[in-house]
């Protein structure tokens, strides 16, 4: 392909990137600088019949000027990036100085909302990603041994959880393990306490959402494995059987070095969708236990009266900078594949 075609088949997906990924960042960031006006106050004196008092109130139509001019906020800097809410580097450096032990420590650091929501969020993301990429694997070789008369329903049944949306699905699941559901009911029959619950503990409530989002994103892995199956060459296999190889030395050899990429991308995709985990934790209601960036996200803009818009759109850089940290090492490990290959 000479460079001009490829520039042209190229313009398109660069355009759009730019207008839907570029500028969107860009405007995150420039609005993490900011932060929202402080309200103006008045003194306002009320009458009735036992007499006259003052009181002190927001003057709404100077606040009102002062978003009309500046929209964005006041200036603020990266001050929201380091302030409690966020990196919390004057609350790290006391409780370092104050604490006696690296337990003290550790209390001061998990009572802070943003790492708070690091420690579940990358829990999270690495139980799920390799359990998902996992599973997906065994279904993917157990249905693509059926016959076809079965396969078709096998392959509709696997991706069930895919169709169901995320916030439902967590709700149907929240239903299911309270204590009138049928799992929480069942839980309390066989260990014979009608007190005992799902949510009442952080740990178990932490296994619940992981999970869960086992069960919702592995058909997305079975997905792309199942197709990529399809793709691996007949020739060595046929090879290996003539050569006396077991089934499991078959796919060990064979199947799973041709699927590495596949299982690469899988890995991609799963740990970025992992990374923004908010809907099982809307559904189960678990915000007091699990908190996710995307949660800190939704926390800052659900008061429509005060929408603290840059604690949100630093929450959502941060996000993105952990993301490429997490991803950088795959990537770099892809691209110098590529560039022996070339």
């Amino acid at each position: 392909m000479g460079h001009k075609t490829f520039f042209w088949f190229m313009f398109p997906t660069c355009v759009a990137m730019v207008f839907f990924i570029a500028i969107p960042i860009v405007s995150i960031f420039v609005q993490s600088l900011y932060v929202e006006h402080q309200k103006p106050l008045i003194e306002i004196e009320t009458c009735d019949p036992f007499g006259c008092k003052k009181e002190v109130g927001v003057d709404v139509e100077a606040f009102a000027e002062l978003n009309k001019e500046k929209p964005l906020g006041r200036f603020n800097g990266l001050k929201t990036y380091t302030d409690r809410n966020h990196l919390a580097f004057e609350e790290l450096s006391e409780g370092w100085k104050k604490s006696k032990n690296l337990k003290e420590f550790s209390e001061v650091f998990l009572n802070l909302p943003f790492y708070k929501a690091l420690i579940f969020t990358l829990t999270y993301t690495f139980f799920v990603t390799p359990f998902v990429i996992c599973l997906g694997f065994i279904i993917a070789l157990s249905i693509n041994t059926l016959t076809q008369k079965i396969r078709g329903p096998a392959i509709f049944a696997t991706i069930l959880p895919m169709i169901v949306t995320p916030l439902v699905g967590s709700l149907v699941l929240f239903w299911m393990i309270d204590a009138e559901g049928i799992i929480g009911a069942t839980i309390q029959y066989l260990f014979n306490d009608p007190y005992l619950s799902l949510k009442a503990s952080t740990a178990l409530t932490w296994v619940t959402l992981i999970i869960y989002g086992i069960w919702h994103h592995s058909p997305f892995a079975f997905i792309v494995f199942y197709a990529a199956l399809q793709t691996v060459p007949q020739e060595p296999i046929e090879a290996s059987i003539i050569d006396g190889a077991n089934r499991w030395q078959r796919i060990k050899y064979v199947v799973i070095p041709h699927l590495i990429p596949v299982a690469v991308f899988i890995a991609l995709i799963s740990m970025m969708d992992n990374i923004r985990v908010f809907e099982p934790i809307l559904g189960f209601s678990a915000e007091a236990s699990a908190q996710s960036f995307s949660w800190l996200i939704y926390n800052d803009l659900r008061n429509i009266e005060v929408m603290n818009f840059g604690s949100a759109a630093s929450t959502s850089i941060l996000t993105i900078i952990m993301v490429g940290i997490l991803l950088t090492p795959v990537l770099f490990k892809t691209w110098h594949e590529f560039s022996e290959i070339r």
